[in-house]
């Protein structure tokens, strides 16, 4: 039995499944009381193989393969809903979330119900190589989502919560984008229970970028869910005004940058 479990979503992601594993199990102040699960998309790209060799290597590390589902936030519930541990950590599998602040996520989480991962904090700093649309379409979304919730980040995608608020969680959108926001607004869990754990933001080495514009429209979708589940009908005509008036403002300044 393990009191700590990191889930990995993972597509597509063999070269990054050896140095995560590594640098989590390096960082950790307990790893034999912490395991590592990715979920894997059935990507066949020699994903199980990696983890296998990790495990006769000692790490308490597994996969899940799904052949029948996919999606990012279907990915994260179910390595939540299997996982061991008490205290849970999501992060991405492409080393942009580095594995040496998941302690803190840990240490935090045995105080509180809910932590998030922050990338605007004074403390951290942006990658310079992180392109520039990158940059804008993270601060759109960051925008669109502020109105839902108090946190400084809750598109950054690096949390952390206690297992007993998943298990309590109704209705969570299992299609949505992002599982994490999804989370805090339907787990109504009390602001003073809630955390913040700066890290600062790298780029991916290897592989590719998920974010497609069907991933956008599927966080639009999400958003606008969302909107209804916390202010009702008459926000989501308040949310499409925000929409537009987010869509002139970067027009703008992607113009301004060009001239």
């Amino acid at each position: 039995m393990v009191d700590f479990s990191v889930i990995v979503p993972a597509y597509h992601e063999h070269a990054n499944i050896r140095p995560l594993t590594t640098r989590l199990f390096a960082a950790l102040d307990e790893p034999k009381n912490a395991e590592l699960i990715f979920v894997d998309d059935n990507s066949r790209d020699g994903s199980v193989e990696e983890v296998e060799k990790l495990k006769a290597e000692g790490y308490n590390v597994d996969i899940i393969v799904r052949t029948k589902e996919r999606g990012l936030s279907s990915a994260v519930i179910r390595g939540f809903t299997d996982a061991h541990g008490k205290y849970l950590v999501c992060m991405d599998a492409d080393l942009q979330h580095p594995p040496e602040r998941v302690p803190a996520f840990f240490h935090a989480l045995k105080l509180n119900a809910f932590v998030l991962g922050t990338r605007y904090s004074p403390e951290v700093s942006m990658d310079k190589d992180w392109p520039l649309i990158r940059r804008v379409i993270s601060a759109g979304a960051r925008m669109l989502a502020r109105p839902l919730t108090t946190v400084s980040d809750p598109m950054s995608g690096f949390f952390g919560i206690q297992k007993d608020y998943v298990l309590k969680a109704k209705n969570v959108n299992a299609q949505g984008f992002k599982i994490a926001l999804d989370l805090l607004i339907k787990t109504e869990i009390p602001t003073t229970s809630i955390a913040e754990v700066p890290f600062s933001f790298g780029v991916r080495t290897v592989g590719e970028s998920k974010l497609t514009g069907k991933v956008m429209v599927y966080y639009l979708d999400q958003l606008k869910e969302l909107y209804f589940y916390k202010f009702g009908a008459v926000t989501c005509v308040l949310f499409v005004l925000l929409l537009a008036v987010l869509a002139v403002l970067s027009l703008v300044y992607l113009v301004s940058l060009v001239l």
